[in-house]
């Protein structure tokens, strides 16, 4: 390999690397604005909201690698928590779950880079996300909160909207479960959308299939 060959392959890994950083931190910005794009749910307790932040995490995550997806996750997340009160309640709330949504569809995406393929892995990443807010909320979310808010205050909070649950876990079952598998799901389907526009911006290729 001739030494104008080698800097050229040596220029073109710096460029790869600058873009990728690049698009990591204009991602995560946009992630961490629409934290604050908060949408109350009349039919969820009060301190549980809807936002799109997970949608720049996805977009990433299918472009660059679930690597990248996390990343975006933990970043938007730790520029939110300097400006929060929830005692980083919520911001680890938000970070375990986007990673894992965004961990699996990346993931299973990389494999096989189709319309088809971006369907399946946003389903099956929403599908576990949704399982996983239950334990998550339950084991390591919730115990936190306890410190703040006391369990039947929260479990109160569930059945004014639902009286038949009876216990924190057959709330998030009820509640948690179902809302974070379609707040998911909105993301994959507007990532669907928008994502062959976006994909040339992101990643300097071609529009994927």
């Amino acid at each position: 390999m001739s030494e104008q060959t080698k800097t050229a392959v040596k220029q073109g890994g710096m460029n790869t690397k600058v873009r990728y950083i690049t698009v990591t931190a204009m991602l995560s910005a946009v992630a961490f604005v629409l934290m604050y794009l908060e949408i109350a749910i009349p039919i969820m307790p009060s301190f549980i909201k809807f936002d799109f932040s997970d949608l720049p995490a996805l977009l990433g995550s299918f472009a660059l690698g679930p690597v990248c997806g996390v990343l975006i996750c933990l970043i938007k997340n730790v520029l939110h928590l300097a400006f929060s009160n929830s005692m980083f309640v919520g911001e680890l709330s938000n970070f375990i779950l986007g990673a894992v949504f965004v961990a699996i569809a990346g993931n299973i995406y990389k494999h096989k880079k189709t319309k088809k393929s971006a369907v399946v892995s946003g389903l099956v990443a929403a599908l576990v996300m949704g399982i996983v807010s239950v334990f998550s909320n339950y084991f390591v979310v919730y115990p936190v909160y306890y410190n703040f808010m006391p369990a039947d205050t929260i479990l109160a909070a569930y059945q004014a909207i639902f009286p038949g649950v009876k216990s924190i876990l057959q709330s998030l079952i009820v509640f948690n479960m179902p809302f974070t598998f379609v707040k998911a799901m909105i993301s994959v389907v507007i990532t669907f959308l928008v994502y062959n526009h976006l994909v040339p911006i992101l990643t300097m290729n071609k529009r994927s299939e």
